[in-house]
């Protein structure tokens, strides 16, 4: 029987959790973003404290294990790699930083607001910091978030993987992914 457990990994920007939603929708399926398990969420300053890999890996499992179908977006490349046998397919988006730096502040001012994320704001250093780490994932030998190191992980991948490095609205993204799929 076929199964619909897709993992959506990429660029911070690329839109890899937004098309996770949406083909969650479409398929009728749950969606977990590995940001929920990979940080404390429930903190007033969010993404300062990590959650240790082991109790991610637990968190994630617990989720995974609520449904035969499900789409995973965000990267887990290093502590999550004991997930990669469940994973049917894995698209990865890749866009270059100047077109994903605007997506990032775009995204973090609706959601934080402007006076927040600005000089003298609470969340002022940690925005300015995801920025500047962000558009480093281009450059080879910056962490496990690099280009290069995505793109050695999903050589390991003993599913189909679909790279896509254009920029393109999310409807066509999904139409792109859905054409890969296996009917259930």
């Amino acid at each position: 029987m076929a199964h619909h457990r897709i993992h959506i990994m990429g660029a911070p920007g690329a839109g890899t959790t937004s098309l996770g939603k949406a083909l969650a929708k479409h398929i009728q399926c749950p969606h977990f973003d590995t940001d929920d398990v990979y940080w404390f969420t429930d903190d007033e300053l969010p993404y300062r404290r990590k959650r240790n890999p082991d109790h991610r890996r637990q968190l994630l499992a617990e989720r995974m294990a609520t449904s035969e179908n499900w789409v995973l977006s965000g990267s887990l490349c290093g502590w999550g790699d004991v997930f990669a046998p469940q994973f049917d397919l894995v698209v990865w988006l890749w866009l270059p930083a100047a077109v994903r730096i605007p997506r990032i502040e775009q995204r973090e001012r609706q959601r934080y607001g402007n006076a927040r994320l600005e000089e003298g704001g609470d969340l002022h250093l940690v925005f300015e910091k995801f920025k500047t780490w962000a558009a480093e994932c281009d450059v080879a030998g910056s962490g496990l978030r690099s280009k290069i190191t995505e793109l050695a992980w999903l050589e390991k991948m003993a599913c189909a993987v679909l790279k896509i490095e254009e920029e393109t609205e999310i409807e066509q993204l999904l139409d792109r992914v859905l054409s890969e799929l296996k009917p259930l």
